[in-house]
């Protein structure tokens, strides 16, 4: 075996390339298959290319960008924000499972988990883990509101807590529920959560 074969792992990666001047942490972020993301006041501080490809982008194309355009709207910034910055507030940490825009305009489901700096001032400086979910039925075509409702049955709330979260009665609520199960053919909440993440009934 030569000099130059011994320096080679098994990917046929040498390990004398620019790699070896990296901390390992950094080489770590970088191969992550999952996406990673440090913002600041929710913008973009700094991703891996996992989290840029997820939506579509490159690393360049959104350091230093705001997050809202990769949320379906803009009352869907606020409110996701909002409710983020309660749990952060209150514990430090959130997660949960939400609908993002793609750069194609495309909608996906994620799911979440985040971390603040500083109870505090949570969105001072905050890390984030962003998970792609399998597709399942095309969500693109629903209402905003439609979303909302959708978004919280797969938080496992209540007609009542969503209704309180979405400052409507929970009369409207019941009534979109009632469209969706409708719209995508199926009798009940497990269902409809399984046809839309493309899981089996």
């Amino acid at each position: 075996m030569s000099a130059s074969d011994s320096r080679k792992t098994t990917s046929g990666v040498s390990r004398g390339s620019a790699h070896d001047a990296e901390h390992p942490s950094d080489v770590a972020a970088q191969l992550c298959p999952l996406g990673l993301l440090l913002s600041a006041h929710r913008h973009v501080v700094w991703c891996n290319p996992a989290f840029a490809a997820l939506f579509g982008y490159s690393v360049a194309d959104l350091t230093g960008r705001s997050l809202e355009p990769l949320y379906p709207s803009a009352a869907d910034f606020e409110r996701i924000g909002g409710r983020g910055l309660q749990d952060l507030t209150s514990r430090g940490s959130y997660d949960d499972e939400r609908l993002m825009r793609l750069r194609d305009g495309g909608l996906r489901w994620f799911r979440v988990h985040g971390r603040a700096l500083d109870l505090a001032d949570p969105f001072r400086l905050a890390s984030w883990v962003f998970e792609a979910l399998p597709a399942g039925a095309d969500v693109a075509k629903l209402t905003p509101r439609q979303r909302d409702v959708l978004a919280d049955i797969k938080r496992g709330l209540s007609a009542k807590q969503s209704a309180e979260e979405l400052g409507v009665s929970p009369r409207t609520v019941e009534k979109l529920r009632a469209q969706l199960r409708q719209r995508y053919g199926v009798h009940n909440v497990t269902s409809l959560v399984g046809r839309i993440t493309g899981l089996p009934d």
